[in-house]
């Protein structure tokens, strides 16, 4: 049996190794290393080399993403009124932050 690479059940089959092999979800990440080391190889037979390497980026440039913000949380919930009774600081907390340390206080007294 002669197999070519020009047959396209040949590369269905080499598609589906490579899926069952590396997961759906890597195969982009993988393409996209494929690609930057392509890119770097061609620089470098041209004699472009970056002064930096691709993906990295200095530290002025990066910004740190926005702290996200707790809902208010309104002090004659149930909830907070539990939580104060037993000792537990509510500032800045959500309900759900609020609700885990107040059944885990309770459960462990």
């Amino acid at each position: 049996m002669n197999m070519a690479f020009d047959d396209p059940i040949v590369w269905v089959l080499i598609v589906a190794v490579v899926v069952f092999l590396f997961g759906a979800n890597k195969i982009p990440s993988l393409a996209r290393s494929l690609g930057q080391a392509r890119r770097e190889f061609d620089g470098a037979m041209k004699g472009n080399v970056p002064s930096e390497p691709i993906g990295t980026t200095s530290n002025a440039s990066v910004v740190p993403p926005p702290m996200p913000v707790a809902p208010a949380v309104e002090a004659s919930d149930p909830l907070i009124e539990a939580a104060q009774k037993e000792g537990i600081d509510t500032r800045g907390k959500t309900k759900q932050q609020i609700a885990s340390e107040l059944s885990w206080k309770l459960n462990n007294h």
